[in-house]
């Protein structure tokens, strides 16, 4: 299809369903189509963890005043957009507690520092952080623990807690408590925590990090076993035949299967993701040793992603780019080689190694190196930062080194075409001139199929040409004006504009050129 230019006295319109003459009037200027086409728009996770659990990134610490929570979480949030970031995985249940209203869990105590108090002046954090987040465009993944119970930074548990309400459940593991996987009401509790928000809440995903069965407790020199001996006797009264193993690794598998299926038949377009530790198995690839996930936190990550039970999955690869035995891109060419049905990969960096101080710190090039190693990977789409701190204090020009770099333009999270979701009506476009100063801004219209409403979009992908070259803006979809360059006697305009829904699917571009 060939883009029309139409020219009107400080107008010009241009939609996909009319011709030039209807657009703009009769006798309008002959169709052109501009010379040099836009770039295309690049596609890549940009994504932070925001760790709520000992007050790691937010709040900075407990008892702070609403107003000075939000305003913490605001100025987070701004550091994203400046940063050109594009997600926020948000820790709203750190250890069967919650950083929103919740009938069926406690507020979490690192907001007043109490456990089962509500903020006062009263707010809902997470409803606060979901709506701020989408102003400016950014995607709000809700990161969800489904086994703590409680971290030994909380001092005394709500009447409401789980430990004091099923205590059946809850086992005493080192300074944690843990909910039980092998218990079959466990899992029912995290699906009903995890389904609630996503009836409830505008979230865009479901994240889960790598605490499964927990990692080995040590006392005097000798590992800890778990102290699942009762669930695993019932299972066995039961007619059970899995090893204890096996047993153990299925129990994950039900969950991480039942989250996937439920949050989908709530909400089709929402992501199901996963955060595993880095390594599946020592020996795959045959060059990595490490931690046995599989044995040792009876994660079967590789069977989520070879099964689809995941929307993306985000191995946590925290060693540098050269590390003996856990080589980066060694790894992470092994996990895109399991993604038999093309899902997200977005590894996770371990960017807040560049605040560390001594032999164990990292320089801002070992971040660029990691994204240049993601990016140089087909199959890999993104990266997840640990941690939010750490862009708060931009150690090692850390901040300016990504935005004059890796991420000096901005970028869409890729598509996820898998999930359910309408297809985007052709955006209308306006420009308006001022005469008087030359001055120029950009309507945005969302477009209407037959039959149905103007719907507006997630977000809209503008891009802009004049005699500077192109100029690409991403902007959330409740914008509805946006300046352009000023008019000059050299410069033509050349706008187009995309609509981007929800998973990430776009309309089709609707483009207008002016001298």
């Amino acid at each position: 299809m060939t883009w029309a230019r139409c020219l009107h006295p400080l107008v010009l319109l241009l939609t996909l369903s009319c011709a030039a003459s209807t657009a703009c009037g009769q006798g309008a200027a002959p169709a052109r189509v501009s010379e040099a086409a836009p770039p295309p728009i690049a596609r890549e996770l940009r994504a932070v963890w925001v760790a709520t659990v000992e007050n790691m990134d937010w709040p900075s610490r407990k008892g702070l005043s609403t107003a000075a929570q939000q305003q913490e979480l605001v100025a987070m949030l701004d550091k994203l957009v400046e940063l050109r970031m594009n997600a926020i995985v948000f820790q709203v249940r750190p250890a069967a507690d919650a950083l929103y209203q919740s009938s069926i869990e406690p507020w979490s105590d690192v907001l007043t520092g109490q456990m089962g108090r509500a903020p006062s002046p009263y707010y809902d954090p997470l409803a606060f952080a979901i709506d701020e987040a989408h102003k400016r465009g950014i995607e709000f993944h809700a990161w969800i623990n489904p086994y703590r119970a409680k971290h030994p930074s909380t001092h005394g548990v709500a009447p409401d807690h789980v430990s004091r309400t099923h205590p059946e459940l809850v086992r005493t593991y080192g300074p944690y408590l843990w909910l039980d996987p092998g218990d079959p009401a466990v899992r029912a509790l995290s699906e009903r925590v995890v389904f609630d928000l996503v009836r409830r809440y505008d979230i865009d995903a479901v994240h889960m990090d790598d605490y499964f069965y927990p990692y080995p407790e040590v006392r005097h020199h000798r590992e800890i076993p778990f102290p699942d001996d009762a669930t695993w006797q019932r299972y066995r009264r039961e007619g059970g035949t899995l090893s204890r193993d096996d047993w153990r690794r299925e129990n994950v598998n039900l969950l991480v299967k039942e989250l996937h299926e439920g949050v989908h038949a709530i909400k089709p377009w929402v992501r199901f993701g996963i955060s595993p530790f880095g390594i599946w198995r020592p020996g795959h690839p045959a060059s990595v040793r490490g931690l046995d996930q599989f044995s040792v936190l009876y994660a079967d990550a590789r069977k989520w992603l070879r099964e689809g039970w995941v929307d993306y999955l985000t191995p946590q690869l925290y060693w540098s780019v050269n590390k003996p035995q856990q080589r980066y891109d060694e790894l992470l060419r092994w996990w895109v080689e399991q993604n038999t049905h093309g899902r997200h990969i977005w590894p996770g960096n371990y960017t807040g190694k560049v605040a560390f101080t001594g032999s164990a710190a990292w320089r801002t090039n070992e971040v660029m190196e990691q994204i240049r190693l993601t990016r140089a990977q087909p199959g890999a789409t993104g990266n997840v930062h640990f941690s939010m701190s750490v862009f708060m204090q931009d150690p090692d020009s850390l901040n300016e080194t990504l935005m004059r770099g890796a991420y000096a333009q901005p970028a869409l999270v890729p598509a996820s075409p898998w999930l359910a979701s309408d297809s985007l009506a052709t955006p209308n476009i306006v420009v308006r001139t001022d005469p008087a100063t030359g001055s120029r801004k950009l309507e945005l219209r969302p477009g209407a199929r037959p039959g149905s409403p103007a719907r507006a979009p997630w977000l809209w992908a503008v891009q802009t040409r004049t005699t500077m070259g192109w100029r690409t803006e991403i902007v959330p979809g409740t914008t509805r004006t946006l300046a352009l360059p000023a008019r000059d006697d050299s410069s033509t305009l050349d706008v187009r504009v995309t609509s981007v829904g929800q998973t990430g699917v776009t309309s089709v571009p609707v483009r207008l050129v002016s001298p």
